[in-house]
C-alpha cells in the first residue's frame, strides 16, 4: 500500500519555525522525485518546494526561497522528506501537501499525500 504521510504542522506566530515530515512507503521512493505544495483557503494548490531523487538539486518558489529548506534522507525506512519552515509568515498558512514523481519537473505527480495543516497567526 502506497502512502505519503505528513506530520508537524500546527499553530505558531508569525516569525516562528516549524519542521514537516513526510513518510513515504509502499515503493522505492528512494528512486522518486519529491515534492511540498501548499493550497490556502479559497486558493489553488501551488508548488512549494521539490527535491531530485538523490537529493541533488533543490528547488523552491520565490516566496520561500531563503525562509524554506526541502531535504530527505533515503536511508531512512521509510524514506522520509522534510521541510524546514523559517520566518514564517502569516501568508504562508496553507495545507501543506506531499507529492512524488519519478521524474522531476515533468508536472505530473504519481502520489500524493493527506496534507498537513500550518497556521500562522500575525
Amino acid at each position: 500500500q502506497v502512502q505519503l504521510v505528513e506530520s508537524g504542522g500546527g499553530l505558531v506566530p508569525a516569525g516562528d519555525s516549524l519542521r514537516l515530515s513526510c513518510a513515504a512507503s509502499g515503493r522505492a521512493f528512494s528512486m522518486f522525485a519529491m515534492y511540498w505544495f501548499r493550497q490556502a483557503p479559497g486558493k489553488e494548490r501551488t508548488f512549494v518546494a521539490g527535491i531530485r531523487k538523490n537529493g541533488a538539486g533543490t528547488y523552491y518558489a520565490d516566496s520561500v526561497k531563503g525562509r524554506f529548506t526541502i531535504s530527505r534522507d533515503n536511508a531512512k525506512d521509510p524514506v522520509t522528506v522534510y521541510l524546514q519552515m523559517n520566518s514564517l509568515k502569516p501568508d504562508d498558512t496553507a495545507v501543506y501537501y506531499c507529492a512524488a514523481n519519478q521524474n522531476y519537473g515533468s508536472g505530473k505527480y504519481d502520489y500524493w499525500g493527506q496534507g498537513t495543516q500550518v497556521t500562522v497567526s500575525s
